[in-house]
């Protein structure tokens, strides 16, 4: 695996590479030391709280920020309390990460409590707030020049944005093509109970995904937007199912995340969106071409959380395609920088410079295994740092 050419931290004035615009938050994370035991009537003691932003443009734009990408962030807060700690929060990293806050007065920001015991999933209680009135006209397209990627996340918690069946998200994509950015799209779990809910999300992605580069669901956010049964097993062939609705709507690259199975990435033969893919970011198209790849977690050296760490692992995969690498060293830094996340109980605390990164890959990182079924019949040939990879494809060095 060659080395990224994202080095450390780079002062807010080195030209902008990545946008990520979107959904923001506050999170407020208590400490808990088990599993919930909650009973109507009761009490159940918990520790401090840690405070930290949330969603796509908080967690992907502070962990980019951290590996040593630079990086603009776009979305909109109310100017109550959590507003002002989001902002502070935000400054603390880099003044320039709080430019791009749209501050309403009167409005609510956004914010969610997490519930999030050590060495399990998280469950999230979220307010949109003022996510749901963010739309189009609320990113100055002139703030898109110079960067080469536009990310953006997450719809399912944007009324404005999944209301009108994704005509205002497609307009913005397009609007990004436009101007020679690459658009990276990532989703969450819709609330069953809510508008979101009974949102047609397969019309939805018909409409939007043609103008998508980049796909980042997790494997539960998409069967849960397509309806499909949320505890059917993991298998290859359900994932393999999931990746060609995907590509089949022109995506570029689909990256599914598996929780702690890792993370799975297909790879389109040809099209507009492959081609827009390797000339905005010179990649070697006859690598990237047809690529089925199959990366497994890094073994943490500890769970501390997992809230966040979907999105830090889009920051490590957006951080690689910046860098120029192949799909299988792509996957890899996703799973990396995605393992650094959970050390911490926070999305991006726990991620480090990029060089510190790629230290731990040199030492010899410890994969996690993955369930037979995702291994499937097939002869997967195993690359460097132990990310397996469909050997028919092109050279993984």
């Amino acid at each position: 695996m060659k080395a990224h050419q994202a080095g450390g931290p780079r002062p807010s004035k080195a030209a902008v590479q990545i946008v990520v615009a979107g959904h923001i938050c506050v999170d407020v994370i208590p400490e808990l030391g088990a599993p919930l035991d909650v009973q109507p009537g009761g009490l159940v003691v918990i520790g401090p709280s840690a405070v930290s932003t949330g969603g796509p443009v908080g967690n992907v734009g502070i962990a980019l920020h951290r590996l040593g990408v630079p990086v603009r962030l776009i979305a909109k807060i109310g100017d109550d309390m959590f507003g002002r700690e989001l902002l502070a929060i935000l400054g603390a990293h880099d003044a320039a990460l709080a430019e791009g806050m749209v501050v309403l007065p009167g409005e609510t920001t956004s914010y969610s409590v997490i519930v999030n015991p050590p060495g399990i999933d998280r469950t999230v209680l979220h307010c949109a707030g003022a996510n749901d009135t963010f739309g189009f006209a609320d990113v100055p397209l002139e703030r898109l020049a110079g960067a080469r990627i536009l990310h953006f996340g997450y719809p399912p918690i944007m009324r404005r944005i999944y209301s009108d069946g994704g005509a205002e998200l497609s307009q913005l994509f397009a609007a990004a093509h436009d101007r020679g950015l690459v658009v990276s799209l990532d989703t969450c779990v819709p609330d069953p109970s809510s508008a979101a809910g009974r949102v047609d999300w397969v019309a939805f992605f018909d409409r939007v995904l043609p103008t998508v580069d980049v796909f980042t669901p997790s494997v539960h956010e998409l069967r849960a937007m397509l309806r499909l049964p949320l505890d059917a097993p993991l298998d290859l062939g359900g994932v393999r199912a999931l990746a060609d609705h995907s590509l089949g709507l022109g995506v570029a690259v689909f990256a599914l995340k598996m929780g702690d199975q890792g993370l799975y990435v297909r790879t389109a033969r040809g099209g507009a969106s492959f081609d827009r893919l390797c000339a905005g970011l010179a990649l070697n198209a006859s690598e990237w071409r047809g690529r089925e790849i199959l990366s497994p977690c890094f073994r943490a050296r500890r769970v501390a959380g997992t809230n966040g760490s979907g999105d830090s692992t889009i920051a490590g995969l957006l951080t690689a395609l910046l860098g120029g690498e192949t799909p299988v060293a792509s996957a890899t830094s996703a799973c990396a920088v995605g393992a650094c996340s959970v050390e911490e109980p926070d999305a991006s605390s726990g991620v480090p410079p990029w060089p510190d990164v790629a230290a731990r890959l040199a030492a010899g990182w410890e994969r996690l295994d993955v369930a037979a079924a995702l291994r499937g019949e097939e002869r997967w040939q195993v690359g460097d740092h132990g990310t397996m990879f469909d050997p028919s494809g092109a050279d993984p060095s």
